[in-house]
């Protein structure tokens, strides 16, 4: 005879069975269920262990097989109801320093040669002779300007009947500006740095997947 779907339970080998008690927890009812299988043995499974189909029957996530030789290993052999311990998986996530490469880095001073040309200011004193030989009168000339020209009196005693003072000559000093250029070389040094990835080691991944992580980058 045919059991109502809400009390089938079909475990994962194709073994069939139904349940003894209400599988649908309520208050503080129970956590496990009682199944019956059709060999006639019974197993207490918590209800974690049942999966409800569309249909209302269960499905069980063991073989009943797998349930009669936990309970052959298990410390009462003789009795008829079967207990499913429930797994849980738990995950660990942590983190760990992986070198994924290195970089080198290399600075070299290059030198270079320029021409510095700036003008240059330099003064130049001419001096000319002007003869004069004119008997003086008076008091000696001062020093006197023409322009940018300094005119400085000469004087010279001369035998005459009389003494007299007599300019002999006026040296005329004048000043000239020019420009010049006087080219000159000097050295500039510039710094230049060159940056390059260094590959590293291989290191093997500690979660046990057997992959390995490399440098993308090999040193030039």
């Amino acid at each position: 005879m045919d059991r109502p779907a809400s009390s089938l339970v079909i475990a994962k080998d194709g073994a069939r069975g139904c349940i003894e008690a209400n599988p649908e927890p309520t208050g503080d009812a129970d956590t496990r269920v009682l199944i019956r299988f059709e060999n006639g043995r019974q197993a207490l499974l918590p209800r974690e262990a049942l999966r409800l189909q569309n249909d209302g029957s269960y499905v069980l996530s063991c073989a009943l097989a797998d349930l009669e030789q936990a309970h052959n290993r298990s410390d009462a052999p003789n009795e008829t109801v079967l207990t499913l311990p429930v797994m849980v998986e738990e995950l660990q996530v942590g983190k760990r320093k992986v070198e994924t490469g290195a970089a080198r880095v290399t600075k070299s001073i290059h030198e270079r040669q320029e021409v510095v040309d700036e003008p240059l200011m330099q003064e130049i004193v001419a001096i000319e002779r002007v003869p004069i030989n004119r008997v003086l009168e008076g008091d000696p000339p001062p020093i006197r300007y023409e322009g940018d020209t300094m005119v400085i009196p000469l004087l010279e005693e001369v035998m005459v009947v009389e003494k007299r003072v007599m300019i002999k000559e006026e040296l005329h000093i004048s000043r000239r500006q020019s420009t010049v250029h006087k080219p000159q070389t000097v050295t500039l040094r510039s710094e230049e740095v060159d940056v390059r990835r260094v590959e590293s080691a291989p290191q093997a991944d500690n979660a046990g997947e057997g992959s390995r992580m490399q440098s993308p980058l090999n040193e030039g």
